[in-house]
């Protein structure tokens, strides 16, 4: 598999776990949008670092090509399934009633 067919898979899957599984339905808030342009932008500045020193790279057949500050477009679907994922879990999480101990 390539890394833009993982990153899709993990764009989809994240995003069906969003609204179907755990049915918090972040990706349908301002709020959630709001929070990822902030974590985006980070993540270009990492991203950009990263692969502009080289730190970082790439197989040119396992991506598609197109980059944005050095990174390939495939890092945005990932970091946004890892952010959108990890959110969801969390906000699941809060709705759920604590124990007492």
């Amino acid at each position: 598999m390539t890394y833009t067919s993982l990153s899709l898979l993990g764009l989809v899957g994240a995003v069906a776990v969003d609204l179907v599984v755990l049915r918090t339905g972040l990706v349908r808030r301002r709020l959630f949008w709001t929070a990822y342009a902030i974590v985006l932008f980070f993540q270009l500045v990492t991203n950009g670092l990263l692969t502009g020193l080289s730190v970082v790279r790439y197989d040119e057949a396992a991506i598609l090509g197109p980059r944005l500050v050095f990174a390939p477009v495939e890092d945005l679907l990932f970091g946004f399934a890892l952010v959108l994922l990890t959110l969801s879990t969390w906000a699941w999480l809060g709705r759920r009633p604590v124990g007492r101990r």
